[in-house]
């Protein structure tokens, strides 16, 4: 099925991070606008994000970390992540995973 998803993983704990705040934004030529807004579930996973239309283009998740290092009581680094992504193929599914540590994240195209 086509559309966008995301999953969230403390690599410090090995755990899933749950009731992270993510938000799908789509890029115009006006700039960036919001397109859903969701917390992760127990799994660390937001399956998938509501989407009126999927067209091609740039799209932008934001990953709201500080609150859920708050929330287990770590410091962070960095309060959001955002990471910027485009959509070439309307009829793919894009899953964009998030391994986060309270000093660092990385990213990668999952499956």
């Amino acid at each position: 099925m086509a559309g966008i998803s995301t999953h969230i993983l403390n690599a410090a704990l090995g755990k899933p991070a749950v009731g992270v705040s993510v938000e799908l934004l789509h890029e115009t030529s006006q700039g960036y606008f919001s397109i859903d807004k969701q917390l992760t579930d127990i799994d660390g996973r937001i399956k998938a994000f509501n989407l009126d239309s999927f067209i091609q283009g740039n799209y932008q998740l934001v990953f709201y970390v500080e609150n859920y290092f708050k929330s287990i009581d770590v410091e962070c680094f960095y309060p959001k992540v955002c990471i910027d992504f485009k959509i070439s193929d309307i009829h793919q599914h894009y899953h964009v995973p998030l391994l986060i540590s309270p000093f660092s994240y990385s990213t990668y195209r999952g499956s």
